[in-house]
Order: structure tokens, then sequence, then C-alpha cells
């Protein structure tokens, strides 16, 4: 069901905390973590608690989440020392979406090119 955890989602799994990662932000709604294949000296990955398949699927189902994602992607970059940095949402497998719970990648700390990610 939509929002609801699901046992076959990586990243319910790592909210569960029953995968490790590197946290480097946690709040109530959101988490962030440091991708494990990172295309950018920064690279961090900040998920919504609760599971929806893609971006759009949570900003239409859970608004404030969305928001809270998008604030909390900026304290990452605000946090991690970077004052130009790119958020990418993946949707789709043709996109390059590869774990089907929304997540924003947050990447900087280097000139950015079309190529990352």
């Amino acid at each position: 069901m939509a929002g609801e955890a699901q046992s076959d989602c990586l990243f319910c799994k790592i909210v569960a905390g029953e995968i490790p990662a590197t946290v480097v932000r946690k709040t109530e709604r959101v988490l962030a973590f440091r991708d494990i294949a990172p295309k950018a000296p920064v690279h961090v990955l900040v998920i919504p608690h609760v599971h929806y398949p893609n971006a759009a699927a949570l900003a239409a189902a859970e608004p404030g989440i969305a928001g809270e994602l998008l604030a909390e992607a900026g304290r990452v970059a605000e946090d991690e020392g970077i004052a130009d940095y790119r958020l990418i949402f993946n949707t789709g497998a043709g996109a390059g979406q590869t774990v089907f719970h929304a997540h924003v990648h947050v990447l900087g700390g280097t000139h950015m090119t079309e190529s990352m990610v």
C-alpha cells in the first residue's frame, strides 16, 4: 500500500535500520545518507521515511513531506559546505531510477557535468 514500508525495498530497510548507511541528517520524516557509489565528492541521497515509488507520487500524496525532502536537501548541501550543487530526481528505469522509493540525489563539490547521474 502506498506510504507504507515495503519489505522488498532497500530504502525502507535503511529507514528501519535493517541495512546500515552513513547517515548525515535525520528528521522525523526524512533521512539523508551517503550514496555507496558516489558520482561526485558530495553525493547524498535524501529519502522520505514513507514509501512512494517516485517523487511525483510522493508530492501528489504527501506534499508536506515532499517539501521537507527538498528543504533537507538544501540543508545537506549547507552542512557539506557546498554552495553550488545539483538536485536530481530520477523517475522510472529509463531515467536511471534503480530503487523505486522516492529520493533526491544531492551532488556537488566539483564542477558538474551532464554525465553525472
